[in-house]
């Protein structure tokens, strides 16, 4: 099964990720991590997508995005899965990813892309700051197993 774990910086995806990876043993795949399957951009991408498209009837693998673009990597079959949090809670994450600073370009970037997923069509929606990982992971349990 492959997972798209699809999230703004900061919303709590790759917690969910190490969760996930801990319960159903899948390999966890970060934003352009792909791009060292192959020396060219074009060559990697063609080789993650045929290992996605493998993985979707085989291997678990949970796929973390942060970019729009990366979603059309997913092949069909993929589960997704929204991470959302609130905008105050993403600025203190990424505060605290900066040694407890958040330059004003930085904060404004934040704002303007918070919400940005909220129109994509998903199978999941997980609060980032509050939900129950173990609830989403039994989910996915039974999804793999069918």
């Amino acid at each position: 099964m492959v997972i798209g774990i699809i999230g703004e910086n900061c919303s709590g995806k790759s917690t969910l990720a190490t969760e996930i990876q801990n319960k159903i043993g899948a390999e966890v795949i970060t934003g352009k991590d792909y791009l060292r399957m192959a020396k060219s951009k074009s060559e990697a991408t063609a080789l993650f997508k045929e290992k996605l498209c493998n993985a979707a009837h085989s291997d678990n693998i949970v796929y973390v995005i942060s970019d729009a673009e990366h979603i059309k990597l997913l092949p069909d079959e993929a589960v997704k899965v929204l991470v959302t949090a609130d905008l105050d809670t993403i600025k203190e994450r990424f505060k605290e990813r900066l040694h407890g600073n958040l330059p004003t370009p930085v904060e404004q970037m934040l704002e303007k892309k918070h919400g940005m997923f909220d129109a994509e069509s998903v199978d999941f929606r997980y609060d980032g700051v509050n939900g129950d990982a173990s609830s989403l992971c039994r989910l996915l349990e039974e999804r793999i197993a069918v």
